[in-house]
């Protein structure tokens, strides 16, 4: 696998950013690994980090460049700081950057696909909620989305948020977030009732988890619109462990080509 740190400028931020990309290479000689790459374009996963973490987390706490290596699939992890990917009320264009000019400049930068058919997105907490409101916002783009122990009930955790201050920098308001596209509960019943194309979900939450109340509800809902969902939850909590287990099962899951 090549491993690539990249810092570049984003327009959309108007700042420098960075992100870590996992590319497939051909390989038969790495110790305890052997990896493949296709002759064309390959699929990718935006991989999406918690509230308080960046874009080498998965690296550091998880086995995940290992577990992409046989599968000749991109992994593209962005940094989106505490934003809730959310064009934040007052900050950065965080929603503007991860689904518009991240997935056009890693097609630029890297022999990623742009098909939906290749195209999935997943995350834990935080990153859960923005791979779903990535997915249901562009069910036209994803053909896939997978949330673990996802911070899914924006209007909940806004509710319940401890500093409210920081809340209002990121969302403005709770008005600001029902029936926008930053509720997930709108966005699925939207998609629905609309009769699109929706993309593939996967959910897991730990049983002791503290969002495992809002998984729940997201789950029900999700159901009663029947969507193509695969939901699993098992006993765990909020941490590194279970996440490093499940993503496996996400990989597994995942409708790669080939694979």
């Amino acid at each position: 696998m090549a491993l690539i740190n990249c810092d570049f400028y984003s327009e959309s931020l108007g700042l420098s950013t960075a992100m870590t990309v996992i590319l497939p290479q051909q390989s038969y000689t790495q110790i305890g690994m052997e990896s493949k790459a296709g002759s064309g374009k390959c699929p990718v996963l935006y991989l999406l980090h918690g509230l308080s973490d960046d874009h080498t987390i998965w690296l550091r706490r998880t086995s995940i460049e290992r577990y992409v290596a046989p599968l000749g699939i991109a992994v593209v992890m962005p940094a989106v700081h505490r934003s809730f990917y959310n064009d934040m009320a007052h900050g950065m264009k965080f929603w503007t950057f991860v689904s518009e000019e991240l997935p056009k400049l890693a097609q630029q930068f890297f022999p990623i696909s742009g098909k939906r058919e290749d195209n999935f997105v997943a995350g834990l907490s935080m990153g859960g909620y923005g791979a779903f409101k990535l997915a249901l916002n562009h069910p036209d783009r994803f053909a896939a989305a997978a949330s673990l122990s996802g911070a899914l009930d924006a209007k909940g955790i806004y509710e319940r948020w401890d500093d409210l201050r920081e809340c209002n920098i990121i969302f403005g308001g709770l008005d600001k977030i029902e029936g926008t596209n930053s509720d997930l509960f709108h966005l699925a019943s939207k998609l629905a009732k609309a009769k699109a194309k929706t993309p593939k979900l996967f959910m897991s939450c730990g049983t002791d988890d503290f969002l495992y109340g809002d998984n729940q509800k997201m789950k029900a809902h999700i159901e009663k619109l029947k969507f193509d969902l695969l939901y699993t939850e098992r006993p765990g909590n909020h941490e590194w462990g279970f996440w490093d287990a499940e993503i496996q099962k996400v990989l597994a899951w995942l409708p790669i080509k080939g694979k």
